[in-house]
């Protein structure tokens, strides 16, 4: 671990050791309670939570320190700003960018984050105890995903854990966010899906990326016409490489237009034709709502949040 990254991993347990937590809401939500007059949160709530600019004298010596340290500090208009936010998820911590993400490398995390760690823990619930287990999460971000499944997998299985994504910032954050959360047995792959990955995995999961962005941000481009390109790019490999009574989990959006699921249409020849069996369902059936103003969802009815679990 680099002196950056470990700084970044002392900040965070002295968040931890302050009791800070923080529910990362949307850009929208996030954008409205920024705009208001005054701030009711706690300085470290607004610091590493709502991203708000602050003065030296606001925030404890050790943690201006340890933000230094980190190279996470900017000055903005006179005043300073963490780079980093902290977010919690029931009893795990983790560092991701700040808001706004509008770098073309941010890290994110916020709704989708807890929505797809709920669905994960329900979608392996059920997995052989005391099994061994290589468990690979494609698209990894903060590490949100394959952290989540360790804490909820920890006694249960001998892990290996292989966390890939193609933004050399999102590995930086997800390796301090296993030694924050003591998960063991990581290795981060700077890969696109598979590309960089010589092996198979029992449990294979991703949360990608699924609107047309016009920034082509990492963390919000899922590729093609509608957005679901990259999804099935992470379905087709990810059944190639699952080992036997392996399983593999997607949580990801598609675009419904006249009724038809424009993913399942898609993705359901690449499982049928391996004779696999899988579970599909719907998340929530009505997110990204602005999406809907311009092409190339305004011919959409609604964006769908799904789970898609597969058997080997």
């Amino acid at each position: 671990m680099t002196p950056k990254d470990a700084a970044l991993l002392a900040l965070g347990e002295e968040l931890r050791r302050r009791n800070f937590r923080f529910t990362t809401v949307t850009p929208a939500t996030h954008r409205r309670v920024n705009a208001r007059p005054h701030s009711t949160a706690c300085p470290l709530e607004r610091i590493f939570g709502w991203s708000q600019p602050f003065r030296p004298i606001e925030i404890p010596a050790e943690i201006f320190a340890l933000l230094e340290a980190s190279d996470e500090l900017e000055k903005t208009n006179g005043l300073l700003r963490s780079k980093v936010r902290f977010s919690t998820l029931a009893e795990q911590m983790y560092v991701h960018s700040a808001f706004p993400t509008d770098a073309p490398d941010s890290v994110f995390f916020g709704p989708d984050t807890y929505r797809f760690a709920r669905a994960l823990r329900h979608a392996i619930a059920d997995i052989d105890s005391g099994a061994s287990l290589t468990l690979i999460d494609i698209g990894c971000g903060s590490g949100a995903g394959a952290l989540c499944a360790a804490a909820a997998l920890r006694g249960q299985a001998d892990l290996e854990l292989i966390l890939a994504d193609i933004n050399p910032k999102a590995l930086r954050y997800s390796r301090v966010n296993a030694e924050l959360n003591g998960i063991d047995n990581v290795r981060t792959a700077l890969s696109d899906v598979f590309e960089q990955i010589n092996e198979g995995g029992d449990l294979i999961i991703s949360n990608p990326p699924y609107l047309v962005d016009e920034g082509v941000r990492l963390y919000r481009h899922g590729g093609g016409k509608l957005g679901i390109d990259l999804s099935l790019r992470i379905v087709e490999q990810s059944l190639d490489r699952l080992y036997p009574g392996g399983r593999f989990f997607l949580y990801t959006g598609t675009p419904v237009i006249n009724g038809n699921d424009c993913l399942l249409e898609a993705v359901q020849p690449l499982i049928e034709t391996r004779k696999l069996s899988f579970c599909y369902e719907e998340i929530d059936p009505d997110v990204f709502a602005e999406e809907l103003d311009r092409a190339p969802y305004d011919c959409a009815d609604r964006i769908a949040v799904v789970a898609l679990t597969v058997n080997t």
